[in-house]
């Protein structure tokens, strides 16, 4: 079988590795070397200049890198990946190789507290603005574009308000331009949502969360054209130098082959959390997409396998309550991260997104009664009966 003809489910197996280019190993194996050896300083030369293949320093390329770069690439549906040390690396890598002094981005209304924090890191340094927008109509998106508009940056669902913007409609609006969209599809995994076949130009993952699973790793994908890819890598990442170590490469090629597996658990379990949340006294509103009632459903459907496996729901209370909720909790753990087995809770006005000034989050729904879930694969009464009780704890007191 041609593995581009493969489904999902076998690809996140199988892409990027063949055991006959390793001895026969069904483990892809750990290139723990910072270099290459060259069997003669001309070779050494050609690779440096680009006319032979081969590996050089492994913050240049590495085998087990490699693999995982493949895999995430066949899994987008992109034809070319690239592996960082930290999701972060990754956006900044993309952001920096896109933009220069006195660009601009258009944004989507809420993307994650680090991400605001190196917008505004960049508009401080290089004045590069950045102007954040619902993309509800290609109207909001036309009039804030600009001759120096750089590129379309998306989050969907948004962290932490899981609004949903429609892909379609931005690829419409900035190919009509020749601007870039770049998708974070973190809590969607290539799983339940591939922006590349919609049309997007790049899409970031911090594979800490879904890809890895577990909880054990720090890492970010990127996948896109070849070209760009390349581009990235011999530029902003080779210099700037956030690469992986191989051995958390390793980590994620492990990790995602149970990714399908997981994400069905995830969904399936967060769908039952928010059907309980919602007939709650205590919680006021419910935000997730697969909810049939969500404000932008239609659009979740449309583009997205399932759900995913992140609940947002505000509290008819105070931050100190909200703060209580998490603090009643024995089950279910408070930590800033997602999509590991273990289920985790997070505060965001003060965790995640507190880097952002008031103002800005409350206009983008970050409100202090917003509580983030992270739905683990634990059995889904017990995530539920414990935040049944912390819920009736403080609501009763």
């Amino acid at each position: 079988m041609k593995k581009d003809q493969m489904k999902m489910e076998t690809s996140v197996i199988h892409s990027g590795y063949d055991s006959k280019d390793y001895l026969g190993s069904l483990a892809t194996p750990i290139f723990q070397t910072s270099t290459f050896t060259f069997e003669t300083a001309e070779q050494g030369e050609s690779r440096f200049a680009g006319e032979e293949e081969g590996y050089i320093y492994s913050r240049l390329g590495n085998p087990t890198v490699r693999s995982l770069e493949e895999r995430i690439a066949a899994l987008e549906e992109a034809e070319a990946g690239l592996a960082f040390g930290s999701g972060m690396a990754a956006v900044s890598a993309i952001l920096l190789s896109l933009t220069k002094a006195n660009d601009h981005v258009i944004c989507s209304d809420g993307i994650y507290g680090c991400t605001y924090g190196l917008l505004k890191l960049m508009n401080e340094k290089y004045n590069i603005s950045t102007d954040f927008c619902a993309m509800q109509t290609a109207e909001q998106i036309e009039q804030l574009i600009r001759p120096e508009t750089a590129c379309i940056y998306i989050e969907t669902p948004i962290n932490p308000t899981m609004k949903i913007v429609d892909l379609e409609l931005v690829v419409k609006v900035a190919k009509a331009h020749g601007i870039p969209v770049v998708v974070d599809n973190t809590f969607s995994s290539p799983y339940l949502q591939k922006p590349i076949p919609l049309g997007c130009d790049v899409v970031i993952h911090s594979a800490t969360k879904y890809i890895g699973g577990h909880g054990d790793v720090i890492a970010g994908l990127v996948a896109g054209k070849k070209e760009f890819i390349q581009h990235v890598a011999m530029t902003t990442l080779k210099d700037v130098g956030g690469v992986i170590s191989p051995f958390d490469a390793w980590l994620l090629l492990r990790g995602v082959k149970t990714l399908p597996v997981r994400m069905d658990r995830h969904c399936d379990n967060a769908h039952f959390v928010m059907e309980q949340l919602k007939k709650h006294p205590f919680v006021k509103g419910v935000y997730y997409p697969g909810d049939s009632e969500h404000a932008d459903y239609s659009v979740a459907k449309k583009q997205m396998r399932a759900g995913g496996g992140v609940i947002a729901f505000d509290i008819r209370g105070t931050k100190k309550e909200a703060q209580a909720v998490l603090n009643h909790l024995s089950l279910i753990k408070i930590a800033v991260s997602l999509g590991d087995t273990e289920s985790l809770i997070q505060h965001p006005a003060t965790m995640t997104h507190s880097g952002i000034p008031e103002e800005e989050r409350n206009k983008m729904g970050i409100t202090d009664q917003l509580i983030r879930l992270s739905v683990g694969l634990e059995a889904k009464e017990d995530i539920w009966e414990d935040l049944k009780q912390a819920l009736d704890q403080v609501q009763s007191n």
